[in-house]
Parts: C-alpha cells; sequence; structure tokens
C-alpha cells in the first residue's frame, strides 16, 4: 500500500500528459536522487527507502509512493511538495 497517493485530473493530450510525468519525474530525481524508467504509460522510480509510480492515463496522473521507515515521518511535507508540483505541470502551465 502507498504512503503517499495523488490523482490529479488533467485536459492535456496523452503526449503533453506523458511530457509533464517526465518532468515531474526529473524534478523529483533531482530533488530527492531518484532514477526513473517508463514501462508504457507508467514511469517506475526508486531509490533508497523510496519506490513508487507514475501512471499517466487519458484524464488523470496517479501517483503512488512507498516510503520506508525513516522517511514515513516526512510523508506530509513530502506529499505537500509533491502535490504542488504536480498542479503546476498538469495544469498546462508550467
Amino acid at each position: 500500500m502507498a504512503d503517499i497517493s495523488i490523482t490529479h485530473a488533467h485536459k492535456l493530450t496523452h503526449k503533453k500528459a506523458k511530457a509533464a510525468a517526465q518532468k515531474v519525474a526529473e524534478q523529483i530525481a533531482r530533488e530527492y536522487d531518484m532514477a526513473s524508467e517508463w514501462e508504457g504509460d507508467v514511469l517506475l522510480f526508486s531509490r533508497s527507502g523510496v519506490s513508487g509510480s507514475l501512471t499517466v492515463s487519458e484524464e488523470e496522473a496517479i501517483l503512488e509512493i512507498r516510503l520506508g521507515f525513516l522517511l514515513k515521518a516526512f510523508a506530509p511535507t513530502i506529499e505537500e511538495k509533491i502535490a504542488a508540483k504536480m498542479e503546476k505541470v498538469f495544469s498546462g502551465k508550467a
């Protein structure tokens, strides 16, 4: 079960939604030192103590993150930051 789960509706084309997801992944990778790779419409990412996925569909993006024991205490802060990034890029204004 995910420690953080964010669903964000969008009105982007599928191509633009995947590009937005890649942008979120690149920002997260820089900030949290994570590796990521695409498997179809699912972007998988991980690092020590964190793993998750960002699934892009025609109408929404679904982010699920599993945190290791030491990071669980920071879940609300992490969720807030990532939700703000998703809002920005999936609104098409980024």
